[in-house]
């Protein structure tokens, strides 16, 4: 197994973050085989979605409706809500499996592959890429 971190830079603002060209960089010439995308924290997730066309603001909005930033949350340390972030990789999970034809990713036309990330504490992710030939 071939396995990379990459460094990612969010932001202090929820975010849906494209990270498909990253992926296929990393594939590109590896033949066929699984690519496995994990983040490894406690606050963040990884999702296959469309973007660019409203669906990631809405990804981000339906989190805000159905996890609420606000003081409700027993995990209290940081920002007001930040608890909730804690909460948010059991609805997006952290890790994701993309199979690989060829060097190229299986994708569908409209599918990305992309870092979730609503943790506005934490500016920087890290994001591991492996490949597991087939």
């Amino acid at each position: 197994m071939d396995s990379i971190t990459i460094d990612v830079r969010t932001g202090g603002s929820a975010v849906v973050r494209d990270l498909t060209r990253e992926c296929a960089d990393f594939c590109r010439d590896r033949g066929d085989g699984l690519l496995h995308v994990f983040v490894p924290h406690a606050t963040a997730g990884v999702a296959i979605i469309e973007t660019g066309a409203g669906s990631d603001d809405d990804l981000l909005t339906a989190l805000d409706d159905l996890l609420p930033r606000d003081d409700r949350w027993v995990h209290q340390h940081g920002t007001p809500g930040h608890g909730r972030d804690h909460v948010v990789p059991a609805f997006v999970a952290p890790s994701m499996t993309v199979p690989v034809l060829g060097g190229r990713l299986t994708l569908g036309t409209w599918q990305s592959v992309c870092l979730v990330d609503t943790n506005v504490d934490n500016p920087n992710r890290q994001v591991r890429l492996s490949f597991l030939a087939g």
